[in-house]
C-alpha cells in the first residue's frame, strides 16, 4: 500500500476513532460523577436516622463489654433502644448495664455465656423469647495472641475449635435466633462485624482472616436473600480501631476510637451492604482491593506480621529471662 493509501485509510478512521475517544471520556466522567455522588451520599449525608427504636424496642449486642461492642451498645442506647448485652463475664456485663441505665435511662438485660461453647444457644433463645428485637450486632470475636505460623500455634486443636465457634458459629446461630421475627415484621437490622482482614488472606493470622471472610460472605449472601422482606444485613469490615484486641492505645485519623468508628458506621446502614464503616478505612479498602495487586497486599501483610511475631517473641523471651525461667530457642 502506498503512503497516499495509508493516509486515506487513516482519514477514513479519524471520525470513528474520535467518537470512540469521546465516548470513552464521557463514560469515565459519568463513572467519576457517580462515584463522587455515591461517596457524598454515604460519607457526608449518611443515613443516620434509620437505626432507631422504630425497628423494634430492643437491640442485642454480643461481645458487649469492651471495644467496638461496648460502643455499639452505648450508641444504640443513646438512640433509645433497650439493650441486651451478651458476653462471658457477668461482672463486666453488670458494669456496662449499670452505666447504660445511668447515662441513658434505658432498660437493659444481660446474658453471660461463653461463645466458645456450642450448648449456649438454648439459653440465649430462652432469654430473648418475647423481645421485639430491632437490631442485632454480631460483634463477639477472638484473634491470635500474636501472629504465628499455622503449625506453630499453641494448642492448635482447641485454638481452631474456639475460633470457629466464636467468630463463625456465633454469627450463624444468633442470626438463626433473631432473623425469623425480623422477617415476620418486615423490619430489622443485623450488623455482622467482620474485619478488613477478611477482605484478603492475611498470613500468620490465617485462621482469623478466614473466619472473617466467612462472616463477610455469609452477610452478603443473606442480605440478598432477605432484603425484599425488609431486613437489612450488613457486613462491617473495619481496619484498625483503638481496642484491647488491636492493642492500639492512641487514636489517629486512620485508627479511630471505637466511639468514633461506630457513630460513622451506623450512618452507612441501608446504604452499603458491605462497608468499611469509616471514610479513611473505605479509602484504605479501595486501595488494597482495587488499586494494589492482591499478591502485593498478601506479601506486605505477611511481612508486617512476621515483624510483629519476631518482636513479640523477643519481648516474651526477655520477660521470661527476667523471671529466671529462660526460654528454649525458637
Amino acid at each position: 500500500m502506498t503512503l497516499s493509501g495509508v493516509g486515506d485509510v487513516l482519514r477514513g478512521a479519524e471520525v470513528p476513532l474520535c467518537w470512540v475517544g469521546a465516548l470513552t471520556v464521557a463514560a469515565v466522567l459519568v463513572w467519576l460523577l457517580y462515584a463522587l455522588l455515591s461517596g457524598l451520599r454515604v460519607w457526608v449525608l449518611g443515613n443516620g436516622q434509620l437505626v432507631s427504636p422504630g425497628l423494634g424496642k430492643w437491640a442485642v449486642v454480643t461481645g458487649a463489654t469492651d471495644g467496638i461492642g461496648k460502643s455499639y451498645a452505648e450508641e444504640l442506647a443513646l438512640r433509645g433502644f433497650a439493650i441486651v448485652l451478651i458476653s462471658r463475664s457477668q461482672d463486666k456485663l453488670d458494669d456496662v448495664a449499670m452505666s447504660l441505665e445511668d447515662q441513658f435511662g434505658v432498660e437493659t438485660k444481660t446474658i453471660a455465656v461463653d461463645f466458645g461453647k456450642t450448648d449456649i444457644y438454648p439459653i440465649i433463645e430462652a432469654e430473648l423469647a418475647g423481645l421485639e428485637i430491632g437490631v442485632l450486632v454480631n460483634n463477639v470475636g477472638v484473634s491470635y495472641a500474636y501472629p504465628e505460623y499455622y503449625l506453630c500455634i499453641p494448642d492448635l486443636d482447641n485454638f481452631i475449635t474456639n475460633m470457629i465457634n466464636v467468630n463463625m458459629a456465633s454469627v450463624c446461630q444468633m442470626t438463626r435466633l433473631v432473623l425469623p421475627r425480623m422477617a415476620e415484621r418486615s423490619k430489622g437490622v443485623i450488623l455482622n462485624i467482620s474485619s478488613a482482614s477478611g477482605m484478603y488472606p492475611l498470613p500468620l493470622l490465617t485462621v482469623y482472616s478466614a473466619t472473617k471472610a466467612f462472616v463477610d460472605f455469609f452477610s452478603r449472601g443473606l442480605q440478598e436473600e432477605y432484603r425484599r422482606q425488609g431486613v437489612i444485613i450488613q457486613s462491617v469490615l473495619p481496619f484498625f480501631v483503638v481496642t484491647k484486641m488491636t492493642r492500639i492505645r492512641k487514636p489517629t485519623l486512620d485508627k479511630p476510637t471505637p466511639e468514633r468508628y461506630v457513630a460513622a458506621e451506623l450512618s452507612t446502614v441501608g446504604l452499603q451492604s458491605q462497608t468499611n464503616g469509616y471514610f479513611p478505612h473505605a479509602v484504605m479498602g479501595w486501595v488494597t482491593t482495587k488499586l494494589v495487586p492482591i499478591s502485593i497486599v498478601i506479601f506486605l501483610g505477611a511481612r508486617m506480621n512476621r515483624l510483629q511475631r519476631t518482636g513479640y517473641l523477643q519481648r516474651r523471651k526477655l520477660r521470661e529471662q527476667r523471671n529466671g525461667t529462660g526460654l528454649k530457642s525458637e
